[in-house]
């Protein structure tokens, strides 16, 4: 590469940082802004929702209305029913979406986006609840609006001035300020939320003992004085790694894994009885433990494999592979 071309590589390099490190300060410039403007209105907006008998329908025209559905799918997977409408939809039909029982929050930066009139006049005519998002409250949304929600008036990111770059942003983050507080208010735990990501990396995390476990037949259970050759035959047969052996109770009392066995293999082992070589007490599990926990546990510890204890008794056994082939790590 020529002495040229590097230094005009290395001038476009500066040119695109500084670009990007104004268009960063400009976005965190809007977003100390709307922190700084919180006010009473944000709890009233809250309010609102967590009183609506409906859904929370959200709304918005071009870039506001792309924050408005990821506000909406946001909210509908952390246990506050919502969805979006499009404004030009809307006029066309998808008003009859909108029941009395819901709440509208419309957005538009301007508060002057044509599109939404229909929808405003529908919230005035059958009385539901508005929520405008707007940087200017003496806008026709802000004037609509039961509550406004005000956006920094504080320009965009974009070089021109024009693309909405700190509005969508300052948007986007209001966003998620009403679905936090909305987690907050309703104790929206863990669990509601692995109902509504059964699938992918999440639903993965999520999952507990009792969905991988191996239960019944599949368990590698023997009585504690057992000899070494019917463990060596349950282990081999169920292909888990480990035994577990239990009392005239049933109650777990012991474990042997294959890594045990080799560490004391020995002429002698098949006369062994399992009582005198198995690890006595071993580290057990609740079955409602999540799967993330147990991968953690088993790092800590060094183990591949746990038994799930109820009341003492073993109801299931987990290995790592259970865990790993289940996208949880």
């Amino acid at each position: 590469m020529s002495a040229v071309l590097e230094k005009k590589l290395s001038a476009q390099e500066n040119l695109d940082r500084d670009c990007a490190i104004r268009t960063i300060n400009m976005e965190i410039d809007t977003i100390s802004k709307l922190r700084d403007n919180l006010d009473h209105t944000l709890t009233e907006a809250l309010n609102i929702m967590q009183n609506a008998k409906g859904r929370i329908i959200i709304t918005g025209m071009g870039k506001s209305g792309h924050i408005g559905k990821k506000i909406a799918a946001s909210l509908a997977s952390t246990g506050t029913p919502s969805f979006f409408v499009h404004p030009a939809e809307a006029s066309h039909g998808d008003l009859g979406m909108i029941t009395e029982d819901d709440v509208v929050i419309a957005i538009s930066n301007s508060g002057e986006s044509k599109e939404l009139v229909d929808i405003l006049n529908y919230c005035k005519r059958f009385g539901i609840k508005l929520i405008a998002i707007t940087k200017n409250p003496e806008s026709s949304l802000g004037k609509a609006g039961d509550i406004v929600l005000r956006l920094p008036n504080n320009g965009e990111a974009c070089p021109l001035g024009l693309a909405p770059t700190s509005s969508t942003t300052a948007t986007l983050v209001l966003g998620d300020v009403l679905t936090t507080a909305m987690i907050e208010r309703s104790g929206f735990s863990k669990e509601d939320f692995n109902a509504r990501h059964p699938g992918g990396k999440l639903g993965s995390i999520l999952q507990r003992v009792s969905d991988l476990m191996h239960t019944g037949e599949e368990m590698p259970i023997l009585e504690e004085h057992s000899d070494m050759q019917h463990v060596l035959l349950e282990m081999t047969s169920k292909r888990l790694g480990c035994v577990g052996f239990i009392n005239n109770n049933g109650e777990l009392t012991g474990m042997l894994t294959d890594g045990d066995l080799r560490r004391c293999l020995s002429p002698q082992i098949l006369e062994e009885k399992a009582i005198n070589i198995m690890t006595k007490n071993p580290k057990t599990l609740s079955k409602d433990v999540m799967a993330s926990e147990v991968i953690k546990i088993m790092h800590e510890k060094k183990i591949t494999n746990m038994f799930v204890i109820e009341d003492k008794k073993p109801i299931g056994v987990i290995h790592i592979h259970d865990l790993l082939n289940n996208g949880v790590a």
